[in-house]
């Protein structure tokens, strides 16, 4: 995070870039699912964070 908070970019943090590895495997380390499972649910149902996290949740407690 820059100390310069008028120096931001744009980014939107609560979507997830399904095309970029690094996102694709954060989003599975964070939602303890694999990469696999991860592109799966980008694919399935759209890039948003939260969306995303809570069908993963789904996904572990079965």
């Amino acid at each position: 995070m820059p100390d310069d908070k008028t120096r931001t970019d744009n980014r939107d943090r609560s979507q997830v870039a399904g095309d970029e590895d690094y996102e694709v495997r954060h989003l599975a380390e964070e939602a303890g699912i694999t990469p696999e499972q991860a592109r799966t649910l980008i694919k399935r149902h759209g890039t948003d964070r939260k969306v995303l996290h809570e069908i993963a949740e789904s996904i572990k407690a079965s």
